[in-house]
């Protein structure tokens, strides 16, 4: 393990008392190793039903057809795809917090990458279910891939951005299937060391034969390097693919260029809102709050209230090019945004994803637990909101005014969203039961460097300037896992 002394002007990664290696290792398997506590199971029980709604939603549709949604002659895409598109964008931050933060060597990522990437394929998933369940035809969802066939000139349009978007994330997902399972491997390995009897061997085919060796290490760090390098032009691509659905058309709202980067920075904005949504939830239960430090939750609520900024430029742009355009379907597809029958849901977008985020410019509101859990909630309602608004606003009112129509969901387009939430949920609380929820082996690489003891104990050596050791304690303060015990051990030598 590396005994690198980092400065102490850096915040601490870790906190506690008396941590070491097999600590790290106790603490962060105990939810695996033991039986699951009783707020595992209310949340897995409530999850559960939730993907039970999901089951029956989706069989009705697959029995009666389309029509059971809340589609009409003028609105043919509605809460299917925003919640495809929702689904996606919420799985980007398992992928940036991954690959690209540890490109950047930014170590903070190490306690919350791991649960991160599970979003990410948990997401995914559910976003692959909207495109069969929209097909009408599930049985010929391989029809999409360009397969050889013996039914004459039938072949994939690929010239079509639907194409685009199956190539697209059938290689997200698989590349982020694959990201997450590599950095899996010494942990499971650890839990195979642990286990007995069935559990060993089952944990025991899963770590591939992993020994820990030099040369496994060197292998695993070298394939990590370069999944993070194919995974980070992912982050870039897939969601500027699944834009294309809307900017590759010549429908007044959608026929824009600012689509592909407004789209990556709301998907990054919703994914690091429900990587916080989780982690806080996670970190209290399973008792990470010295993994999961304050320090992680700023980080990230500085990135969230950054991209909600990025997001809230793209909006006014958006109004400016309507109107700079000269084209009167465009600015009335903007104008019907604003201050039509669906107005309601523009300023609920606009409050929650501009307004919101900049309650994170106070060190107070951003480094406040229940705060930035509620506000994490608070921006991927936004989220789903925006794509309600872009998708549905631009249809139900085109060319043909005897034509417009307005959309009203039906029980099955809830109980598809609210039940593809509850599978979501239930994927990850069985992740969370039978698979380290923090990475293990990168945890322990800090224990040495960036944790509060290591720090407190080269402080009392002198190995630092005072006044340095004094700004190190004073940003303890926002800390709820740090004591003034602690703090004042700092100064001691």
């Amino acid at each position: 393990m590396s005994s690198h002394n980092e400065s102490i002007l850096r915040e601490p990664l870790i906190t506690g008392k008396n941590i070491t290696y097999a600590k790290v290792t106790d603490d962060i398997l105990l939810p695996v190793e033991n039986k699951p506590n009783k707020a595992w199971w209310i949340g897995f029980t409530v999850a559960v039903l939730g993907a039970m709604l999901w089951v029956v939603s989706v069989g009705y549709t697959f029995w009666t057809g389309i029509g059971a949604w809340g589609l009409n002659k003028t609105v043919g895409w509605a809460w299917d795809i925003t919640d495809f598109v929702w689904w996606v964008g919420i799985g980007h931050a398992g992928t940036l917090i991954s690959a690209v933060l540890l490109l950047f060597r930014q170590n903070w990522r190490n306690s919350i990458n791991r649960s991160a990437e599970a979003m990410t394929i948990f997401a995914v998933i559910c976003a692959a279910t909207y495109v069969v369940a929209h097909m009408g035809r599930p049985w010929l969802a391989y029809w999409i891939f360009p397969l050889p066939n013996q039914f004459g000139s039938l072949w994939v349009n690929f010239n079509s951005p639907l194409v685009w978007d199956a190539f697209a994330i059938s290689t997200y997902f698989t590349v982020s299937l694959v990201f997450w399972y590599c950095g899996l491997l010494p942990d499971i390995a650890s839990v195979r060391d642990r286990a007995t009897g069935l559990k060993q061997k089952v944990y025991g085919v899963l770590s591939f034969g992993w020994n820990g060796s030099v040369k496994t290490w060197q292998r695993f760090e070298i394939v990590s390097l370069i999944l993070a390098g194919i995974s980070t032009p992912l982050v870039l691509s897939v969601h500027t693919i699944v834009s294309m659905d809307f900017a590759t058309s010549v429908i007044p709202g959608w026929h824009t260029t600012i689509f592909p980067p407004y789209f990556v920075a709301g998907a990054i904005f919703s994914g690091f809102a429900m990587v916080q949504t989780l982690l806080l939830i996670l970190r209290k239960v399973m008792n990470f709050e010295d993994y999961i430090t304050m320090f992680h939750i700023e980080s990230m609520n500085k990135i969230i209230m950054t991209t909600g900024s990025i997001v809230g430029i793209a909006y006014l742009t958006e109004l400016f090019v309507a109107w700079y355009s000269g084209s009167e379907y465009e600015m009335y597809a903007f104008a019907n945004r604003v201050a039509g029958p669906y107005a309601w849901a523009y300023w609920a977008m606009m409050t929650c994803n501009v307004i919101s985020p900049q309650l994170f410019w106070f060190k107070k509101i951003r480094t406040s637990i229940p705060i930035s859990w509620i506000l994490s909630i608070v921006v991927n309602i936004g989220m789903w909101f925006e794509r309600f608004v872009i998708i549905v606003t631009s249809l139900h009112r085109d060319y043909l005014p005897s034509s417009w129509a307005m959309f009203y969901p039906t029980w099955t387009d809830v109980g598809i969203f609210v039940g593809s939430i509850g599978l979501f949920f239930t994927l990850f609380l069985l992740f969370l039961r039978f698979l380290p929820g923090i990475a293990i082996a990168e945890v322990k690489l800090l224990l040495k460097s960036a944790s509060l003891q290591q720090k407190t104990k080269l402080a009392q050596e002198g190995a630092f300037p005072a006044e340095q050791v004094e700004h190190f304690a004073n940003s303890l303060d926002k800390y709820d896992t740090v004591t003034q015990e602690d703090i004042n051990a700092l100064k001691q030598k």
